[in-house]
């Protein structure tokens, strides 16, 4: 299964991809927007870890983002639970060299239309944090629009931020 964009193919994971992926992760200017399980510094025992967790995904909802046949990033949606099925989260990060291409922004796209048209799912949400606005950006470009700001809702780095709530629904 892959989701071929322009500049890239949205992949699953392969054994192999432990060594790029350790490469972009281990970057503080990725970490710095991600949840603390994010860790920093990113070793090579932490991707084998996760690289190992998403191997033979069934379905597939992590995706690798791959350029040149490497890691550059990684994308992912979480069906929600019991009154939230009908709800995914999208998670995602690109690394450092391929920021300002667009590929972002096309991934997101191509992932909400394998997500809405292959699961039950009527709404995409993103979380990002306000010390982010290339993401909000990168939202709204794909199409989702800022319905509201949780005020003092993160604690990243020492720092207390707002959260903002962006979401897309299914036509």
């Amino acid at each position: 299964m892959e989701l071929k964009g322009t500049q890239f193919i949205l992949r699953a994971w392969k054994k192999g991809d432990e060594i790029a992926l350790q490469k972009h992760a281990n970057n503080k200017n990725i970490s710095r927007f991600l949840f603390d399980r994010f860790p920093n510094p990113y070793t090579l025992a932490d991707a084998k870890e996760f690289v190992s967790g998403h191997l033979n995904q069934n379905p597939l909802r992590n995706f690798v983002i791959s350029i040149n046949d490497e890691v550059a990033g990684v994308i992912e949606f979480k069906p929600g639970l019991d009154i939230y099925r009908k709800t995914a989260v999208l998670g995602y990060w690109l690394g450092e060299p391929f920021w300002g291409n667009g590929i972002m922004t096309e991934a997101i796209a191509l992932i909400t239309g394998y997500a809405f048209n292959n699961f039950e799912v009527i709404r995409i949400q993103s979380h990002v944090n306000a010390n982010n606005p290339a993401s909000m950006r990168v939202l709204e470009k794909a199409g989702f629009k800022k319905e509201g700001i949780l005020k003092k809702a993160i604690f990243k780095d020492g720092v207390i931020m707002d959260e903002h709530v962006y979401g897309l629904c299914k036509e």
